[in-house]
């Protein structure tokens, strides 16, 4: 049975429900939903992508999966791309974008390509060397960029930290080395890309091309996941440590947009219902909160 409860402003859905696209709040639970790390908001057929690891971060095991979800939180695909089905190949699927009719998705030491609409495969792109792929963004020129956290089995660092872009389907390291501290979420914006560390790294912006670093205003906390940038230049940037989304505002002002949220990982933004959209890795489901 489909349904749903509104409770103290928080619309609770289980074995998904079609709520009210205005609720102010939405925790879609109870679906199927399997580590959870990534929600990406396709804006062309207004659904919601969440990447699924379904087991270790790092295990080559064919078992993830992504799924598309309505914006009233009803599923429509649970395993709309499957890594058991024949044919595709999808491991521990993380970070995601889009460029045109290509969803790119990270899985561990390659970014895979699968059709917008589709979801047929098409093809992989290799980083070289790389140890622990993360999240992946998109500029506006249709360049992509992953992150590599470095990261073992165990969660040791390796050393491979870095931020890396295509060329021409060519990953080119921007940055790169330990001193990077575990670099995760990133987002694309009109002053450089910004890089959230979720190990000893924090919030820096890094114009490719150059060598311009620029460390910017970091929340307590740490354990930084995901970022995201809202229309009037803040920064949305979820942090393990503080269990919170915090909104970094262009002048440097820190609040907790969202908080008493455990093991948020890389959020999404649907800026025009305004939404910020949160995996919670830890309790497999996707909790979507309004932000005025």
């Amino acid at each position: 049975m489909l349904r749903y409860t509104l409770t103290t402003g928080l619309l609770l859905l289980s074995a998904c429900t079609g709520a009210p696209e205005d609720a102010p709040s939405l925790t879609i639970a109870d679906v199927g939903f399997a580590t959870p790390e990534s929600v990406l908001h396709d804006l062309d057929a207004d659904l919601y992508l969440v990447s699924n690891i379904n087991g270790s971060p790092l295990g080559v095991d064919g078992n993830g999966f992504i799924s598309r979800v309505r914006p009233d939180g009803t599923v429509d695909a649970l395993k709309w791309i499957d890594g058991a089905t024949e044919g595709v190949t999808l491991n521990a699927p993380k970070g995601m974008a889009l460029v045109g009719d290509t969803l790119f998705v990270s899985d561990i030491t390659v970014v895979r390509m699968f059709h917008r609409n589709s979801g047929a495969p098409l093809g992989e792109r290799a980083v070289p060397g790389a140890t622990f792929l993360n999240d992946v963004a998109a500029g506006p020129d249709g360049r992509v960029y992953v992150t590599d956290s470095g990261l073992d089995s165990t969660f040791a660092t390796t050393g491979t930290d870095a931020l890396w872009m295509f060329v021409n389907g060519e990953a080119q390291a921007v940055i790169r080395g330990p001193a990077l501290g575990g670099p995760n979420g990133i987002t694309v914006t009109p002053e450089g890309v910004v890089v959230v560390g979720f190990g000893t790294g924090g919030i820096i912006r890094v114009l490719p091309g150059s060598n311009v670093i620029t460390e910017l205003p970091t929340p307590d906390g740490g354990g930084f996941d995901g970022v995201e940038r809202m229309g009037d230049g803040s920064l949305l940037v979820s942090s393990w440590g503080g269990q919170a989304v915090f909104r970094i505002a262009p002048d440097g002002t820190i609040t907790a947009a969202v908080d008493s949220i455990p093991s948020p990982a890389d959020i999404g933004w649907d800026a025009g219902r305004r939404r910020v959209l949160i995996p919670v890795f830890s309790e497999d489901r996707v909790e979507i909160r309004k932000i005025d």
